[in-house]
């Protein structure tokens, strides 16, 4: 990770397109403003995280259920068919 200290309306450019200002501060709070190309996907990490687990748990619930489901229902044997 690479730590920077900047002030206030100081810079700090990503690549070529993307440039992160300091705009304001204020006690412990921080407000940047990104400044990047419209296709460029912008998130608060925190909630990305969230939604990611959210989906991990999700997938887990939907493979038990397949998995309860395949052990209630057996599959036809060959001679069944």
């Amino acid at each position: 990770m690479l730590v920077l200290t900047r002030k206030l309306n100081q810079s700090v450019s990503i690549g070529e397109d993307v440039r992160v200002t300091v705009l304001a501060i204020d006690g412990d709070r921080v407000s940047v403003g990104v400044d990047a190309p419209r296709q460029v996907r912008i998130f608060r990490s925190e909630l990305l995280d969230g939604t990611k687990q959210t989906n991990r748990e999700s997938t887990d619930s939907a493979l038990l259920a397949i998995k309860e489901l395949r052990g209630s229902s057996p599959r036809p044997t060959d001679s069944e068919k």
